[in-house]
């Protein structure tokens, strides 16, 4: 028997629950809940702090290329890792990666796996806010910062 909090660790609900993610578009709680996850007829609204899906690991072992998993999915829940897409915001401290489209394009990359990335780091001689580039496999990366737009143009709570 589950319940409520038990189901948080379910990698199957969690799979489930994630995959459906969208914005909610119900006409239905919109202003205090900004994403929807549905089942059936049953409607899951959700809000958050910042973002809906949070990065957890980097899956690197296998013969792909590396992959981000989120929200405790492994790798049902994982997009392609790109490096040179990483945003890092100096307002709040936090970095971003692309996430999947329908769950707003950006996810939230956990602080654990923020402190490990941010070894890659390169800033430019002179500016202590952002970094610049990132090395990532034996490549030197520019960041394109490109997520900026998306990521202040995305509901919230």
């Amino acid at each position: 028997m589950k319940n409520f909090i038990t189901c948080f660790k379910d990698p199957q609900f969690l799979v489930t629950f994630f995959s459906r993610l969208r914005p909610n578009r119900s006409g239905r709680y919109e202003a205090s809940f900004p994403f929807l996850s549905t089942c059936g007829r049953e409607r899951n609204f959700l809000r958050c702090d910042d973002r809906p899906v949070v990065f957890t690991h980097l899956l690197a072992a296998g013969p792909g290329p590396p992959r981000l998993s989120y929200c405790g999915g492994g790798e049902a829940l994982a997009v392609p890792f790109e490096p040179a897409r990483l945003l890092p915001l100096a307002t709040n401290g936090r970095l971003y990666h692309p996430a999947p489209e329908r769950a707003g394009g950006v996810g939230l990359v956990r602080s654990a796996l923020a402190f490990e990335l941010s070894a890659c780091f390169e800033y430019a001689p002179g500016a202590n806010a952002l970094p610049s580039h990132v090395h990532w496999q034996g490549l030197r990366l520019a960041l394109t910062m490109d997520l900026a737009p998306l990521l202040l143009a995305a509901p919230q709570p």
